[in-house]
């Protein structure tokens, strides 16, 4: 049944969606109407809308079949985040190149000796004048070879425990400071990369929140990226950069040509699949994988109903708080039980690759990046510890508190 605000998008789609207009026009339009993300506030791309309107107004778009916003690590992590904490004068400066799709991002946080233990990290920030000089190393950085910008966690106060020296800076890639290295990995693409930082400079106007805040805002942008409800995730996740003069059209079918694990596993595509692979190898007729696709319908349920749970939490406290990280650790069992699954069904078949492949190779690459899905955005380890002491308030790991009492600068580090 058409709501009100179905209506109304539904209208302005009708009106104003063209394939053949510039990539770049289209979603300055969008984000000029604040129909790039519903849910924002006004004038960063936004209407305030409720989550349910927001969900009519996407409805209306798909009705229409015209092209979303931009997706990407500026959606997904850095919009909500600085929504947050950012100044009246951070929002305007970074917010329209975000809804707009012209300034790409990176997020700069795990470390070689800093992955698990994030708060461990050792990239350094010290204050020069109205400046902050930064050296250290990141990696796994998703897109950070197109990015004009990073979000970056860095100890700015070594002498602080470590949970509470760290600092946290919005810093411009584009400067002689910053080397960026690709690393390819087992799918075949290069999505992530390391980052050496040798005396970076970030303007102390481009600091998130406090000095000595880092922590507790990097873990607003994690929790963002464990909540499915997240505006800035779904299909059309891109990391690279985009051709804003070419038509709309041509920038889907360049999208659409590449098959990107990570774009399926946001946007729910990999159900579709497995539900396809299912059907063209008839496994449901197996009593076992019967049984098994049942166990995976009853995970599904469980996460939509965490899901619901998660967002009345949002609701009540603004943002994520710890139970998202159910949700991973939920999802992450889902991405592992769909590949298994989908490969049994296949048979010899689910060690193929290619166009002539079931499913046109897709699921093959769906295969290749699960594993990333129980490490990126916190390991299952770390969420597991998470829900134990943040949600059922069991004790924490021995020795952790003595830990967080002592200056970083004397903990003993590999």
């Amino acid at each position: 049944m058409a709501t009100a605000v179905f209506d109304e998008a539904f209208q302005w789609y009708s009106e104003q969606w063209a394939p053949d207009l510039p990539l770049g026009e289209w979603w300055d339009r969008l984000a000029t109407a604040g129909w790039s993300f519903p849910k924002w506030p006004e004038g960063y791309g936004g209407r305030g809308l409720s989550t349910g309107d927001a969900r009519e107004a996407e409805r209306a778009r798909v009705a229409v079949g015209a092209y979303g916003p931009p997706k990407g690590i500026a959606t997904f992590l850095v919009a909500p985040t600085l929504m947050s904490y950012g100044t009246p004068e951070q929002l305007d400066r970074f917010m329209p190149g975000i809804v707009r799709g012209t300034d790409i991002w990176c997020q700069l946080f795990s470390e070689p000796g800093a992955g698990s233990d994030l708060a461990g990290l050792a990239t350094g920030a010290v204050l020069d004048g109205d400046e902050w000089i930064i050296n250290g190393q990141k990696v796994w950085n998703s897109g950070a070879q197109h990015a004009k910008f990073g979000i970056l966690m860095a100890r700015s106060d070594p002498e602080q425990p470590k949970h509470k020296g760290i600092s946290y800076f919005m810093i411009d890639m584009d400067q002689p400071g910053v080397d960026v290295r690709p690393l390819r990995e087992m799918t075949g693409d290069i999505a992530f990369n390391e980052v050496f930082l040798s005396d970076a400079r970030v303007s102390d106007a481009n600091r998130l929140g406090e000095q000595g805040e880092g922590w507790r805002i990097g873990m607003t942008t994690l929790s963002h990226e464990r909540d499915p409800d997240n505006a800035g995730s779904g299909s059309g996740f891109v990391f690279g950069g985009s051709d804003l003069g070419g038509t709309v059209s041509d920038y889907v079918a360049a999208v659409g040509g590449h098959v990107d694990g990570f774009a399926l596993a946001m946007s729910g595509g990999a159900n579709r699949l497995l539900d396809g692979v299912i059907d063209e190898f008839n496994a449901a007729a197996d009593p076992v994988r019967r049984q098994r696709l049942m166990q995976l319908h009853t995970l599904r349920k469980v996460a939509r109903w965490s899901t619901e749970r998660s967002m009345a939490a949002v609701k009540a406290g603004g943002q994520p708080g710890p139970e998202v990280s159910t949700l991973k650790v939920i999802g992450a069992e889902i991405s592992r039980r769909t590949r298994d699954l989908g490969i049994e069904a296949m048979g010899p078949n689910g060690m193929l690759s290619g166009n002539g492949t079931p499913t046109g190779r897709q699921f093959y690459a769906y295969c290749m990046f699960t594993p990333a899905m129980s490490i990126a955005g916190g390991s299952d380890e770390i969420n597991r510890n998470i829900i134990g002491e943040r949600v059922l308030g069991l004790p924490r790991e021995p020795g952790e508190a003595e830990q967080r009492s002592q200056p970083w600068s004397a903990l003993p580090r590999n």
